[in-house]
């Protein structure tokens, strides 16, 4: 385990609006930064996210070497690898940019999915599930008794007119928003105003830490319209392991079957959901366990002359 500060780089290809790597990458520099890391970032697209890094004191990269380096996406570890040691992060099997770089030094997978897709092109990973800022994403309201409000986060026409058509029928109120669409940023109150929240990936992981029961649906442009339903002690494991998609069950859903799904709702569930999110998903984990693959397989770890040039321009900033 490495205690030392250090100078560290997260990058990924685009920050210009929300969406699941954007958001990971946000959470990963804050942890860092609440442990003591000097942090900068480094992206080919800037835009809303990256304001929003940069709002956190975080500098566009400046340095020519970092103690580490975490990369999202093969465009970076292309263009970086010769500043650190490189850990490149995998969030999917079929995005071009998704698959690993022969220029990293090692690499992380964060589904068990990912972890067999790369096994299978004899790429060795370390699974780290989706870090979650569990403190920011937190259950605020306390859960209705009957399910009274519904919010999709789902990022297809089709889905969301299913949703609605069911809820209005139910007598159930109907929140909606598409996080990259709407470029909606803080989404853990909008999560808080509703009982249950439906999508797939990372929106699931996100109400799970705000403690509301969920349903695993959407329709992506790359998939069918898949769920694995109602998520809970039963079956959560299991559709974890493909980032709750819908691809390991091959599930698909229409109105009937969906109604079926709202009827398991369960209040209590929320804070399994929460207890669970605490363990698995929790960011403070996922930076550990970062730091833990340097000190396994990176070179001895000191601060580097950039880390006292990064924190002197921090210091200095507070002051101008």
């Amino acid at each position: 385990m490495l205690s030392v500060n250090m100078n560290i780089l997260v990058s990924n290809n685009h920050l210009k609006r929300t969406g699941g790597t954007e958001n990971y990458t946000y959470a990963l520099i804050v942890e860092l930064i609440r442990q003591g890391h000097v942090v900068e970032y480094f992206t080919f697209k800037k835009g809303f996210v990256s304001k929003k890094i940069e709002a956190e004191g975080v500098r566009f990269m400046s340095g020519k070497k970092y103690d580490l380096i975490i990369a999202n996406h093969k465009t970076t570890v292309q263009l970086l690898h010769r500043k650190g040691f490189i850990i490149q992060t995998c969030h999917g099997t079929l995005p071009s940019i998704e698959q690993p770089s022969n220029y990293a030094d090692a690499y992380v997978s964060v589904t068990q999915e990912v972890h067999d897709h790369l096994y299978r092109q004899g790429v060795d990973s370390l699974l780290i599930r989706n870090g979650i800022d569990c403190e920011r994403f937190s259950p605020r309201k306390q859960l209705n008794e009957q399910l009274k409000v519904v919010l999709s986060l789902c990022q297809s026409e089709e889905a969301n007119e299913l949703i609605e058509q069911v809820c209005a029928e139910q007598g159930i109120t109907y929140l909606k928003a598409d996080k990259k669409m709407d470029n909606i940023w803080h989404l853990e109150s909008l999560i808080n105003e509703a009982d249950l929240v439906v999508g797939i990936g990372r929106s699931v992981y996100d109400a799970m830490a705000c403690g509301r029961p969920v349903i695993s649906f959407d329709k992506r442009k790359y998939s069918q319209a898949l769920g694995d339903g109602y998520l809970n002690a039963q079956n959560l494991e299991v559709s974890i392991r493909h980032n709750c998609s819908g691809r390991g069950s091959g599930k698909t859903m229409d109105a009937e079957s969906f109604k079926e799904e709202l009827k398991k709702y369960n209040p209590s569930d929320g804070q399994f959901l929460r207890d669970f999110a605490l363990k698995e998903f929790n960011i403070e984990k996922s930076v550990q366990q970062y730091l833990d693959v340097l000190a396994k397989n990176g070179p001895k770890q000191t601060p580097s002359m950039n880390f006292f040039r990064s924190l002197f321009f921090r210091v200095k900033g507070r002051f101008t």
